[in-house]
């Protein structure tokens, strides 16, 4: 699901994301990149607007670690996939996944699509909410 709104204010991305939304985008974008929005989000990716990622992972950033919402199967990823997971929090697309840990991009995909997988995640921006949450990212980049 992808919200268009007016309104750029935090408590309505927060509800939006809550209640399932990959996307969030504002309706004053050129045309453009409203209807690019709209495809990734119907190909099953996450997107949110470039002012909302930033005030996104600042709360995140900014919070203490929320240690009984620690997910379940963040033990039962390997090292290689924390390091994916920390990437994708830092809002590294796949590509730049590849580039950054030197593997092709089917093999990103599979690692991204584990970790979806053993955490119960239905998109990207569960993952940053999760490594945000769970203590695993504490700032933008940094392990926690």
């Amino acid at each position: 699901m992808l919200i268009l709104t007016t309104f750029d204010l935090d408590e309505y991305v927060f509800d939006a994301l809550r209640a399932g939304a990959s996307g969030f985008a504002l309706k004053s974008r050129p045309l453009e990149e409203l209807l690019s929005a709209i495809r990734t989000v119907a190909a099953g990716e996450a997107l949110l607007a470039p002012c909302v990622t930033r005030r996104l992972i600042a709360h995140f950033a900014h919070r203490a670690p929320v240690t009984s919402r620690t997910p379940p199967g963040l033990a039962e990823l390997t090292e290689r996939e924390r390091e994916v997971l920390a990437l994708v929090a830092r809002g590294l697309s796949n590509a730049e996944l590849a580039g950054t840990l030197h593997v092709s991009l089917p093999t990103v995909k599979t690692h991204v699509s584990r970790v979806l997988t053993k955490l119960g995640a239905r998109d990207r921006t569960q993952l940053v909410v999760l490594a945000y949450e769970s203590g695993l990212v504490t700032t933008v980049g940094s392990p926690g």
